[in-house]
């Protein structure tokens, strides 16, 4: 079995997306939504809603540039955790309904990257997955939960791995 650029992308970014998801409600149990919502890790850096959103921006752009179609507009003004949970549903639906084939094969398609100012990067989608989408998913996506873990969330490691579930070798008794 061959190791896709479907294996290495889809399933990285729903799993990081759920265990997103998971957190806001182990946030919701501990602290008052309405101080995290404005929190932040430095005054230069956007709030934990912004890292949401670009966490989710990254995810479902580098699909659909991976397959070659639209990603769906989603106009970040999310404002509650309701929100931003909803937010990661809707980003996971349109991963999930990616045509995983044309995901697989999208490792010599040209990947053009523009910014507003004109300027830009043009990739295989091969480099661009590995060079630039997936450490942009996962910085917000770590910026996400260090913004809660400063704020005094209870979360660890198991959180941010909360997708491999409990360990499946257990030493015998």
């Amino acid at each position: 079995m061959t190791f896709s650029l479907y294996d290495a992308s889809a399933p990285v970014f729903v799993n990081m997306l759920t265990n997103m998801r998971a957190w806001l409600d182990k946030a919701a149990a501990e602290k008052a939504e309405v101080d995290l919502l404005e929190a932040r890790l430095a005054p230069d850096m956007k709030p934990l809603p912004a890292q949401y959103q670009m966490a989710s921006d990254s995810a479902k752009n580098a699909i659909a540039r991976l397959c070659g179609i639209a990603a769906p507009a989603m106009a970040d003004t999310e404002a509650s955790f309701a929100e931003l949970k909803q937010r990661c549903d809707r980003t996971i639906a349109f991963i999930e309904s990616a045509d995983r084939e044309a995901l697989a094969a999208s490792g010599d398609r040209e990947v053009e990257l523009l910014f507003p100012n004109g300027m830009g990067y043009r990739f295989t989608g091969r480099d661009y997955l590995t060079g630039f989408a997936l450490p942009n998913f996962f910085f917000h996506a770590t910026t996400a939960y260090a913004i809660l873990r400063a704020q005094g969330v209870s979360m660890g490691k198991p959180d941010f791995l909360q997708h491999l579930g409990p360990p499946n070798i257990v030493p015998d008794a």
